[in-house]
């Protein structure tokens, strides 16, 4: 199984789940999360996706750490069955409403 593969599932059970799961681009801030899953009511968290068996690289750990610090929940995800429980995580996440 590749990263790809587990991507593709995250995108899928995001989407189902009535959320959107968005590329992350972020030229100049390398390191960044891949994915950034929104859902209604305001909820939000990064995501990291790396083959089965992978880790996030040095710089990736020091960026999701950085994100955290600032409250944003982030996740690193290497296997399609790490998704159901991750997005029952995200669920009980209060939202942030808005302006």
């Amino acid at each position: 199984m590749r990263e790809r593969d587990v991507e593709q599932a995250l995108i899928r059970a995001v989407r189902k789940a009535g959320g959107l799961c968005l590329k992350f681009v972020s030229p100049g801030w390398s390191g960044a999360p891949d994915r950034l899953c929104l859902w209604p009511g305001g909820r939000a968290a990064f995501v990291e996706l790396k083959a089965p068996g992978k880790k996030p690289r040095p710089l990736q750990v020091r960026r999701a750490e950085q994100l955290r610090r600032m409250g944003f929940p982030v996740y690193v995800i290497d296997r399609k069955e790490q998704i159901p429980e991750t997005l029952q995580i995200i669920a009980k996440l209060g939202g942030g409403g808005g302006a």
